[in-house]
């Protein structure tokens, strides 16, 4: 694929998330997205059992700070034992590192009070965006991302992505399942993360493009 159309691609794809995301912003801002959000809740919840809440909470203990820091342990440990690209692993600690503190700052901007409805689990904090929703779509998004690149086969890299999406996707049901998010807060969590991740794609693209023309350069400066 060329790889002009790779920066274009991962540019349009940061640009679109930022607009969504500011449209979902602007909706909860002026609260014009409650009936939407208690829609989805009701579903949601409605489906309530014993069974089902162990397996939510499975998933949003999956979503945690410290499962999150473990499955990055590991992921860093594959990708320099078996992938040795330097430039991947400064990729994927640069992208994991800033979501969390980009959804901090937000939280802060936002202000949002959590929802009060039916909640299985307590948690303090802001709601939009939901931290956990940024923190999946980061995590596996850049995991992806990193290897399908070394994937070659179609089987590989379908299993990889509906891997990534369903588990990306139950960690955020989970949080309106438990009660501690509205679904505009999964939604906002996820197009912030996919505007971070496509924009930290996006420079580390162009940088490995024009990578050997720095190095050359160099070289000839000294």
């Amino acid at each position: 694929m060329n790889s002009q159309f790779q920066l274009t691609r991962a540019f349009l794809i940061s640009l679109v998330a930022l607009l969504a995301f500011s449209v979902v912003a602007m909706l909860v801002r002026a609260e014009k997205i409650i009936d939407f959000d208690n829609a989805v809740i009701s579903a949601v919840q409605s489906q309530e059992s014993p069974f089902l809440t162990r397996i939510m909470e499975f998933f949003t203990t999956v979503g945690s700070t410290l499962w999150v820091v473990i499955i990055c342990l590991l992921i860093l440990i594959f990708l320099y034992k078996m992938l040795h690209h330097r430039h991947e692993l400064v990729l994927f600690i640069v992208v994991v590192a800033g979501s969390p503190l980009l959804n901090m700052v937000l939280k802060e901007i936002f202000q949002r009070a959590r929802p009060d409805l039916n909640r299985l689990i307590e948690i303090s904090g802001y709601s939009f965006p939901s931290g956990h929703a940024m923190n999946a779509f980061t995590v596996y998004g850049i995991l992806t991302f990193l290897l399908w690149r070394h994937i070659f086969n179609l089987t590989g890299r379908t299993l990889l992505l509906l891997f990534s999406s369903f588990v990306v996707f139950m960690i955020g049901v989970s949080r309106i399942y438990l009660g501690v998010h509205y679904p505009s807060d999964i939604i906002g969590g996820y197009l912030a993360s996919g505007c971070w991740l496509a924009a930290s794609i996006w420079v580390f693209q162009w940088y490995m493009e024009r990578q050997p023309q720095l190095t050359s350069r160099m070289l000839k400066r000294s």
